[in-house]
Formats: structure tokens, sequence, C-alpha cells
């Protein structure tokens, strides 16, 4: 009887593990603001004369995981100020073409203002004891140490609105999937960044040596045969 009883434990202790459902998965993805004309005008090799370049390179990508997965959870954060100053240099309001992306591709569109924001959906946004960040990936403007939200747009040449490397360690431990897959398409990520975003989280980050140069209907590419990408 004894033995019965251990081996029914055992066949229930079995068909409970199996029984359990994995985590939800989450795909995020940011873009980050465009700069400002005024600004950039009179520089030999002007940032953004199109609006959308962060803005179009997250619907590639957004697209790309929509067709691999037509259920997947995706969710998109914009930086929104720099779009709403970007409105008077374009003439037109900006924030509702962003947010026929997301009602194209069926995704959660999710404005914020300020790193604190980023960081407060990335740890608190969803339940994430249940639902785990599978994938993350950051259009816009970088350098070897931050994501720079609003470079050239509120300020010449610099940035009010940031991520930086140091405040990595404010992401939650275990938010991540184990097998999560994460990159960071601005310029330099490479050099620096990817190494804190791994010693923060767990998960290798991609990012470039060099420059990158965002494309129309691509994704973004090492701007010189020099850059590469690296984790």
């Amino acid at each position: 009887m004894r033995r019965f009883i251990l081996c029914a434990a055992f066949l229930f202790g079995i068909a409970a593990s199996e029984g359990l459902a994995d985590p939800a998965r989450e795909n995020i993805v940011i873009s980050g603001g465009v700069s400002l004309l005024k600004w950039e005008q009179y520089k030999p090799v002007p940032h953004d004369k199109w609006w959308m370049n962060f803005v179009r390179a997250a619907r590639i990508r957004i697209s790309q995981i929509r067709e691999q997965d037509p259920k997947a959870q995706i969710t998109w954060l914009v930086y929104r100020p720099a779009y709403v100053r970007r409105n008077s240099q374009e003439g037109k309001n900006l924030l509702p073409i962003i947010e026929s992306v997301r009602d194209a591709f069926g995704v959660k569109l999710v404005w914020f203002s300020s790193a604190q924001e980023l960081v407060g959906y990335l740890n608190e946004g969803q339940d994430r004891e249940h639902v785990k960040i599978s994938n993350f990936e950051y259009f816009g403007h970088s350098n070897r140490a931050c994501w720079m939200f609003d470079y050239s747009n509120f300020i010449d040449s610099a940035s009010k609105a940031w991520l930086h490397e140091t405040e990595l360690a404010r992401l939650n431990p275990g938010i991540f999937a184990k097998d999560a897959f994460a990159k960071s398409w601005g310029c330099h990520s490479g050099e620096s960044m990817i190494y804190h975003f791994q010693r923060a989280t767990g998960v290798r980050m991609w990012g470039v040596i060099g420059k990158t140069q965002y494309q129309t209907d691509e994704l973004p590419k090492p701007a010189t045969r020099f850059g590469r990408w690296r984790h």
C-alpha cells in the first residue's frame, strides 16, 4: 500500500508539472525620437531628414515578428515628446500616423516621456512572473553608453532624455525570458552598453561597432565597411 501511495504521488507530480503553462512571452520594440531641422540643417551630415527613421524601422521589425507568429504579443514603446515637437516642422500631426501602425499590426502602443516611464513599463507594465520579455529591440539615437531619446530634438546636438548604461541596473531581475533576444539598432551600442545590459539582465544584447545607417525599406545596417555587429 505504501509503495502504491508513493507511486501515485510521483505520477501526480509529473502530471502537475506537465500541466504548468510556460510564462507568456512579450515582444518589446522601442522607438526613440527624431531630431529637428533647426538644429541639424547646417551640419555636414544632418540627422533625421525623414521623421519616420525610427518609426519605419520599428514597423519593419514588427511586421517580421507578426509574420513569424500571428499571435505574438507585441508592445511598441514610442518616445512621444519628440514627435509632438516635430509636428510643427512637418506641418501635420504625426501621432495618428504612428497610431495607424499600431492598428495595422494589432500591437499595444505605449507612449513614454522619460527613461523612468520606460523602465517602469519593462519592470511592471506586465506581471513579470507570468509575462516574460522574450524579444527586446531599440531603434533610435545612441552613443556607446546610452540611448538618447530626444537627441537634437530639444537641445542642439544634446539630449535631456536618455537611459545610461549605469541605469540598466534599475531593471528588475527575472523580467526577461532565459532565451530572450535583444538588439540595440542605434549607433555605437556594441562598444560598451551591451556589456552593462548583460550584467543587468543576464541577456546578451547585439550592438554595433560604429554608426548605423537607417534605411527606408530595410532594417538599419552598419554605416561603414569597418562597422560590425557583436554581442
